[in-house]
């Protein structure tokens, strides 16, 4: 029993999610404070407002309703979201298609038994395993 969860523990799979949520939750620290510490001022500036909303309230019926800090919290994800998208996705997205170039299109064709798709230059469909003849193109059959 022991050995089965040793062997669970020591895949790879386990110890790079482990690693991934340890470095996410630093790098969410680090996003947080810069959000706090540089964007939330700035716009509050912009608004007159100091970066601070959490004074903002309204009453109701002897209700208080502290709106403030929704829109604290509200204007600290977006931010936040903000900086993640222009800061790590869509940088990680150019170079992964500037370095890892997308493999050409296989054309595919219907099974005739299945109707699922497969490449032209199947002999047996992956889905049904139907045995099919490969599409030969055009150019090659001129050939022979």
């Amino acid at each position: 029993m022991l050995k089965g969860f040793r062997d669970f523990m020591m895949r790879g799979n386990v110890i790079d999610m482990a690693v991934g949520v340890v470095i996410g939750a630093a790098f969410t620290g680090v996003v947080t404070g810069f959000v706090s510490a540089f964007l939330t001022p700035v716009l509050g500036v912009v608004v007159g407002a100091a970066g601070d909303f959490s004074a903002y309230k309204f009453h109701v019926a002897g209700v208080i309703f502290p709106y403030g800090q929704f829109l604290n919290v509200l204007i600290a994800f977006v931010l936040t979201a903000a900086v993640l998208y222009f800061c790590v996705v869509l940088p990680v997205s150019k170079a992964t298609a500037r370095y890892l170039p997308k493999k050409p299109a296989v054309p595919k064709r219907p099974c005739p038994e299945c109707l699922t798709e497969i490449p032209e230059a199947a002999r047996r469909c992956a889905a049904c395993t139907a045995v099919v003849e490969p599409v030969v193109p055009v150019q090659v059959a001129a050939k022979r």
